[in-house]
């Protein structure tokens, strides 16, 4: 699923993901098995949808899931360098074993705040999962206890991570070569990986 404009390419394919997050479910399950109440994952929105949704029909231990949605940016759409939950969970994590499930980690900054924030919930233990991991980006060190790909520092789409709302239904990971050229025409790869209808 090659762009012919050369503004996107394929960084990992399909199967690729699919072996990952396979060989990431295996291991959680290994890991998990024997607490003694099936772990809570706790997905990132929106990009982790996709993740978790793959990553759960992988473990071949029961498990629960719930929500938690974050933003980093003020009212103005900037980047405000401050992170806010905008969605809070719906259960008491209290004495329960937590798996934060996130798309990607690059900076590290928002997983270091959900770690703090849930970490104060009392819960009984807490783990981070991702599907992406952008080491050559941390800016402040975080623990990732399971990682699927460990990605350069490039600019990715697709799979549940967007660029302005759009890509998430890509069914692969996209390296985007040439962002500026992307920011200035956001609809620029979907004419060359959708086929177009007319109504």
């Amino acid at each position: 699923m090659t762009s012919p404009d050369h503004a996107g390419e394929p960084l990992i394919a399909r199967r690729e993901l699919a072996c990952g997050i396979d060989r990431v479910g295996m291991q959680m399950s290994n890991d998990l098995a024997s607490l003694p109440r099936p772990p809570l994952l706790v997905g990132v929105l929106k990009g982790s949808t996709l993740f978790l949704a793959d990553l759960m029909r992988s473990m071949q231990i029961e498990v629960e899931i719930d929500f938690i949605s974050i933003s980093a940016y003020s009212s103005t759409g900037s980047s405000s360098g401050v992170v806010r939950i905008v969605k809070d969970l719906e259960v008491d994590i209290a004495g329960r074993d937590v798996v934060i499930v996130e798309d990607i980690v690059d900076t590290g900054l928002t997983l270091n705040y959900l770690r703090r924030s849930l970490g104060e919930r009392g819960p009984r233990s807490l783990r981070a999962a991702t599907l992406l991991d952008k080491v050559a980006r941390r800016i402040v060190p975080v623990e990732v206890e399971y990682s699927a790909f460990e990605v350069p520092d490039v600019f990715v789409v697709g799979y549940g991570l967007d660029f302005q709302g759009l890509y998430r239904n890509v069914p692969e990971i996209l390296a985007v070569k040439d962002i500026a050229k992307l920011a200035n025409d956001p609809m620029l790869l979907v004419r060359s990986l959708f086929v177009e209808t007319s109504a």
